[in-house]
């Protein structure tokens, strides 16, 4: 018979735990296995707490990292900043523009004067002018705009000094103190030619074709050592401008430089071309290098007529008497500018009964060159004048039975013939011979423009 403790087919004997024993151990156990956990949950927690301290946050580490780069948003405003300066308006990042007062600048204005009219006071304009860099403002012509911009509580922020469509200056309060930007565009420069026959005057024919007086003067000017524009100018005679015009956002805002002309007549053709030389020095010249400015104007004013020409046995029409005029009259209306013929010193200017209001000038030892019965005068005894320079207007002081200019060109104090005396006179100057090469190829182009208006044989208001 099997023992109890014996189980049947086993070469061994089974002993039985007590179950007290078995619960005792499986507690043991679990607690080594919970402060294993509390120990492990503890060491995870510090190592965060330590990378927190000594590493940083994922969100600031980015927050940093992106510190290191300009913000494109403020960056764009900074820009917008800038262009909206280049337009003539002052704006800071995140704040409204500013709201412009413009006041226009009359004859006889001073700063006061227009600071006062905007309701400002002479205190604002020491703080805008009292700077070096904003003294310039003191500067300031009729028809120029003055702009003001106030905050909230009307104090004066900027100022601004609209010049022209080209340039303005703009004057800004920045730390209590004033400072200034210019800011100048550049237009857009296009070539337009023109052709025009006169019909009865250079004025009336430039008029027709839509040039402006500034073009037609200039042209005048440029032509005026070999053309005398009041007497030469024939019905007939064609005429070819290529100049330059300037253009802003589209529209023109005014002409530029003459850059090549052309008068031809029936006996001769004269061709000018504007060109600056290896000195930067511009003058206009014929198509061989012969420059057009000639010691002595032709005439000394533009778009006249002559009334009385040189006569030594003229009858006076006022004193009724033979006196011997020794002058040329042009007849033109009162204010007509009159030019200085040449370069020279006024040695005489006042009134007398017979000359009326007159100017003598000077130029060099051997020539002079009398103006009488003008309206007034824009030039004092002991003034340096320039070829072409306004010296006085058109008048009818002193014996004239109307108005006009008299003019005498004397030499070595004999009174010569004005409209002959040039065949006299010395030559004009030429260029040398090694800046002939750089001269006609500077020319290239207007010659061809000119070429191929003449050979079009029609005329044409714009190309």
């Amino acid at each position: 018979m099997n023992s109890p403790t014996t189980g049947a087919g086993y070469g061994m004997a089974l002993q039985r735990k007590p179950k007290g024993a078995t619960r005792l151990e499986n507690s043991a156990g679990l607690s080594i296995d919970k402060n294993r956990l509390l120990w492990g949950a503890l060491s995870l927690l510090i190592l965060v707490l330590l990378s927190q301290l000594f590493v940083g946050s994922p969100s600031k580490v980015a927050d940093d990292a992106q510190s290191l780069f300009p913000d494109p948003l403020l960056t764009a405003t900074t820009q917008i900043s800038w262009d909206a300066v280049t337009e003539g308006q002052v704006r800071t990042p995140d704040k409204a523009p500013l709201q412009w007062n413009d006041v226009t600048v009359r004859r006889g204005d001073n700063l006061s004067l227009i600071f006062n009219r905007a309701g400002f006071s002479d205190r604002d304009v020491f703080e805008v002018t009292s700077n070096d860099n904003t003294r310039a403002l003191r500067k300031i012509f009729p028809g120029q705009l003055i702009g003001f911009a106030a905050n909230e509580e009307h104090q004066l922020v900027a100022v601004r000094h609209i010049e022209s469509s080209l340039k303005q200056t703009v004057y800004s309060k920045i730390d209590d103190a004033f400072l200034s930007e210019v800011i100048v565009r550049e237009p857009q420069v296009r070539q337009r030619t023109v052709a025009l026959t006169i019909e009865s005057s250079l004025f009336l024919a430039g008029d027709r074709a839509d040039l402006s007086a500034n073009i037609i003067m200039e042209l005048a000017s440029i032509l005026g050592g070999v053309i005398d524009f009041a007497l030469d100018p024939r019905k007939g005679d064609d005429i070819i401008i290529l100049f330059e015009e300037h253009f802003l956002d589209g529209e023109k805002i005014s002409d530029g430089n003459i850059l090549a002309t052309s008068y031809t007549t029936s006996r001769r053709a004269v061709d000018a071309y504007r060109y600056t030389d290896s000195q930067n020095v511009t003058g206009y010249y014929d198509g061989d290098g012969v420059s057009m400015r000639k010691a002595f104007l032709k005439a000394p004013l533009d778009f006249t007529r002559v009334s009385s020409s040189f006569n030594p046995n003229r009858l006076h029409p006022i004193y009724k008497t033979k006196r011997p005029h020794r002058g040329t009259d042009y007849a033109a209306p009162r204010g007509t500018p009159v030019y200085a013929a040449g370069d020279g010193r006024v040695v005489e200017a006042g009134y007398s009964r017979s000359n009326g209001n007159y100017l003598f000038i000077q130029h060099g030892e051997g020539f002079k060159t009398h103006y009488l019965h003008l309206n007034k005068k824009r030039v004092a005894r002991g003034d340096r004048v320039k070829q072409g320079q306004v010296i006085g207007t058109v008048g009818s002081t002193g014996a004239a039975t109307g108005p006009h200019l008299h003019y005498e060109f004397l030499v070595n104090g004999v009174h010569r013939n004005p409209r002959t005396v040039h065949k006299i006179l010395p030559k004009a100057k030429s260029l040398p011979e090694s800046e002939i090469a750089l001269f006609k190829d500077a020319i290239r182009q207007p010659f061809q423009r000119l070429a191929s208006m003449k050979n079009s044989g029609s005329m044409m208001g714009a190309e």
